[in-house]
Order: structure tokens, then sequence, then C-alpha cells
């Protein structure tokens, strides 16, 4: 069955959102409709719905035209077995003393690594990713420098891959979580498929709100690998759950967003201690003041 997308964008939120909500009323009505701000600075939103069958030309042209939206763009999508594509095309990642892996490569993982076996198909977080990679780095670089956490925190967690890491090669269990909820249950299957039941801890949460994260604080170590905006807003919390001399590692920042985001958590007495570009991506390590 052909799949078609129609993507487009505009300036603001409000507007982005109000534009979301008229796609409703297509026919055919689009299976899924997405509403994303473009993390580069610009002020840009992306609209884009997902469709079963052919949409309506003229009436998405006539929505970007009343809210001020650019043409959308409609793409029919090539029939894909995107997992098996996926699991042909991801090798393994090797991350300081993490090797992140699929099952199809199993049969790779070599002596003396802390293997974190996370699937291609369950969502964002195989270490591909320049924001990943980064933090496993990161973390990988506290520990040769003598670090031991001690009560760790994965916000925004998404495959729990971080937090895994954590449990891996620390004694304590770690909390993770998230505020979507397939991606706890995402993050749960990966935690039982490492064996990591009990070192592992997965709750829904946006941020720190969650009681065992309120429980739980201050703690030394904190991973927040999400985006510019919500890090962000988080600073006063991580502030907050921090405990002094305590560690920030965060990512999720383009480049040319992380003098910002390191400005903020400097304001909140978390100052940078490290600073890792890995092409477009930024991953920071920040500490709390004494």
């Amino acid at each position: 069955m052909p799949t078609f997308t129609a993507m487009t964008t505009l300036k603001g939120k409000d507007p982005a959102e109000a534009l979301g909500l008229a796609m409703e009323n297509l026919i055919p009505e689009p299976t899924g409709i997405g509403v994303f701000e473009i993390e580069d600075g610009s002020g840009l939103w992306e609209v884009g719905g997902y469709f079963t069958e052919t949409p309506d030309i003229a009436g998405l042209e006539l929505l970007a035209t009343m809210h001020g939206a650019k043409p959308f763009t409609v793409s029919e999508l090539p029939e894909t077995d995107w997992v098996a594509k996926v699991r042909r095309e991801l090798t393994p990642v090797e991350a300081g003393r993490f090797f992140v892996y699929g099952s199809h490569d199993a049969d790779k993982v070599p002596e003396g690594k802390e293997a974190l076996l996370i699937e291609a198909a369950m969502a964002f977080g195989t270490g591909h990713h320049g924001t990943t990679l980064g933090c496993l780095r990161a973390v990988d670089r506290l520990a040769d420098q003598g670090f031991v956490g001690k009560n760790v925190a994965d916000v925004g967690c998404g495959t729990a891959v971080l937090a895994m890491a954590a449990a891996k090669i620390w004694p304590n269990p770690v909390l993770a979580g998230d505020i979507d909820a397939v991606a706890v249950e995402v993050a749960e299957a990966n935690v039982r498929a490492n064996g990591l039941e009990g070192r592992v801890k997965c709750v829904e949460a946006a941020g720190f709100g969650h009681p065992d994260l309120a429980a739980a604080a201050p703690f030394d170590l904190v991973f927040a690998n999400i985006l510019k905006g919500p890090l962000i807003d988080l600073a006063p919390d991580m502030a907050a759950h921090l405990q002094p001399g305590g560690y920030a590692i965060l990512s999720g920042i383009l480049v040319e967003q992380a003098d910002d985001v390191v400005a903020i958590y400097s304001e909140n007495g978390i100052n940078l201690v490290n600073r890792e570009d890995i092409g477009e991506w930024t991953t920071l390590i920040l500490q709390k003041n004494l």
C-alpha cells in the first residue's frame, strides 16, 4: 500500500499548531500529524502529515496559504522494510569502554568491553547519532578520571542506553525517565534485554517530575540528551536536583547552540568542564559549584 508525507514550514509555534490542528479536517485525513520546532535558531516550525491515501493537494495548498506557510511538499514513500534496512546498515558502535550493538551483531562483541544491546527498531539512541555517542564518551571520560556514580539519573532517556551504561560500570541503581510512554516501554524492554532488571528503573516523567526522581535527589550525575530549548528550561531544576560537585552530561545541542546552553547553566551554578563536538552536535560535561 503506498504511503505519503506532506511537509511544510512556517514561523511561530502558535501558527504551526493551528495548521496541524486544521490538517485533521482534511479528507482523506492523515493518520499522523507532527508539529516540531526546527532547532537551528531560525524560529521556523515544521508541520507534517502522514497519509495512507493520496492527500488532497488542493486542500493542502489552501491550508498553507491560510496559515502563512510554505507550499506543502508531498512525497510518496517507497515500500521498505525499514527494520531490516536499518539492521543491515547500522554497524556496532565503540565509545571508549562501551560497545553498542544489535542482536544481529552479537557475535562481534569484543572481550573487555561493556556491551549494550540496543535493537535498531527500538527508537532513538542506538549510539550512532553524535549526541548519544558523545554522551557515552563523556561518561567514559569521567570514569577514566576516577569518578564513580553513586546516584545517577537519565532525563529524557529514550532507549535508556545512557542509564544502562552507568549501571554497567557502577554498582548503584540508576533512574531513567522519559516524557513519552512508548519510550518508557522501549527503555524497559532494553533493560530486560541487557539483564539489568533491578539496576535501572524506568519511569514516565517530564524532566524531574516524578516522585521517584524527587525522592532520590540530589544526584551526583544526570544525563540529559534532549534539545536546546528543553535543556535551557531544565537548568533551574537541574541545579536543584544536582548535589554540590555533581556532574551533568548534556547533549542534543547543535554546535552553534552550545554557548547559549553553557551560559544559562553557568547562571545556575553549573559550569563547563569539557566540551566535545561530533559533526554538527555538541556534548557538554558540566559540574555544579561546591
